[in-house]
């Protein structure tokens, strides 16, 4: 017998909610619900990217999601992103 329980978990902390109690939704799910919507992942991508080294230095956002730093940089570059001139590392005083 199945249970008529809402998809989605309205107390997760998730923005989206997976089907499981605590987990997030699986991102193959979120792009596969995305490009029935019509709207292209890649491009929504790069500019969550390119918002995100508008307010904190590449480096950061890189390591933060996993991305390699050259990528986020290029991002950073073409976003002319104030950060440029930030040195990665320990800034100890």
């Amino acid at each position: 017998m199945r249970i008529n329980t809402p998809a989605i978990n309205q107390d997760s902390p998730w923005l989206f909610p997976g089907r499981r109690p605590s987990q997030p939704m699986n991102p193959g799910t979120l792009r596969d619900a995305l490009r029935k919507l019509g709207v292209p992942a890649e491009k929504g991508r790069t500019s969550a990217i390119r918002q995100l080294v508008l307010q904190a230095p590449a480096p950061v956002i890189a390591q933060a999601l996993g991305y390699h730093d050259k990528s986020t940089t290029r991002i950073a570059t073409d976003a002319g992103a104030p950060w440029k001139n930030y040195a990665p590392g320990a800034h100890s005083s």
